[in-house]
């Protein structure tokens, strides 16, 4: 099934205009989609528990209050906070004063459709979901551009919930990249499929078990981490500018047939399978439950995780040879 792309000659409407939207989070989608959308004439406020974001907004310009205080302003209310927290931010601080006729916001699917968050019937609840880290969308903005976004209606109240998204999204600049339609189940299924098993847990496995099979064969750890890990953004670069085809032609003859001849070999059916079996865990909300429970007893499995990673040898031997690369920089945080 295709879909057609939009941009902003095809947003015309102007809903969005004369209504005060509340960002809940100021962290990296946060910061970047208010600035934006300020910056577009949108009028903005900003929603957070205290601690740094709260100052850095401050400090940014905006009217800053608590999430209740926002909530009470709003007539958009945007929830930005990571999905672990935001049932909870949602039940406590912003429920409670969602009036008729209200905009409820997301930039991503997980909670409404795992019914974390069950909106009231007299709001309109919409999605604007940039594709890309929230970063990228402010840098991107400010050169004049944007990054891609779907866009989604879960409930429509006032029978222009999806122009409403479409013009939220125009604000955030990603009209000029392309708007694609899409549903909140749609949306959530395929991200949280995409991040576990290609653009992060797949080539984050793929590179320490390449890392693993060059250091016990003998290697340098150091070449090997420049081999599989640091090339991967140069070779993600050619994909990203013009598919498989330049970055096969910008490479050698050899890398290219082994590439067809051996790759096959390390991504394949027993691989597809296990991603088919991932995408089932998906559709039935076995990972949300996982991932909530985990949340809720303390993060205790994810802590683990993040703590052998950040023991390992390949972390250790990046973080050393990083520090003699100046042309490597960390982008700018924000937490929410």
């Amino acid at each position: 099934m295709s879909v057609d792309m939009l941009y902003g000659k095809d947003v015309t409407t102007n809903y969005l205009e004369g209504k005060k939207v509340a960002f809940i989070g100021y962290g990296a989608q946060g910061h970047a989609q208010a600035n934006n959308l300020r910056d577009s004439g949108v009028d903005v406020i900003v929603g957070i528990r205290p601690g740094k974001s709260f100052d850095k907004a401050k400090n940014d310009g905006f009217e800053v209050y608590s999430v209740a205080e926002a909530a009470k302003k709003a007539d958009w209310v945007q929830m930005l906070t990571p999905d672990e927290v935001m049932s909870d931010i949602y039940k406590k601080e912003v429920a409670p004063y969602l009036e008729a006729g209200n905009v409820l916001g997301f930039s991503h699917g997980f909670n409404v459709y795992y019914k974390e968050i069950v909106p009231p019937e007299d709001v309109d609840v919409v999605m604007m979901a940039p594709k890309g880290p929230g970063n990228l969308c402010r840098r991107t903005y400010m050169e004049g551009f944007g990054v891609p976004a779907l866009y989604a209606t879960y409930q429509d109240v006032s029978g222009h919930a999806e122009d409403l998204a479409k013009e939220f999204a125009k604000a955030n600049g990603a009209a000029r990249a392309g708007l694609l339609k899409t549903t909140f189940k749609e949306e959530t299924e395929e991200d949280l499929f995409g991040e576990q098993n290609v653009l992060m847990g797949g080539v984050t496995a793929l590179i320490e078990t390449g890392f693993e099979v060059l250091v016990e064969a003998g290697y340098s750890p150091e070449l090997a981490y420049f081999e599989v890990d640091h090339e991967m953004k140069l070779i993600c670069d050619l994909i990203y500018e013009g598919g498989f085809a330049k970055m096969y032609r910008d490479c050698s003859n050899t890398s290219e047939y082994g590439s067809y001849t051996r790759g096959p070999k390390v991504v394949n059916e027993e691989s597809k399978k296990a991603m088919k079996e991932n995408l089932h865990e998906i559709q039935d909300g076995s990972f949300a439950k996982e991932f909530m429970a985990d949340y809720r007893n303390g993060f205790k499995k994810l802590y683990d995780y993040r703590g052998k990673m950040e023991q390992s040898q390949l972390q250790k031997v990046g973080e050393e040879l990083r520090t003699k690369m100046p042309f490597v920089k960390e982008a700018d945080k924000y937490s929410d």
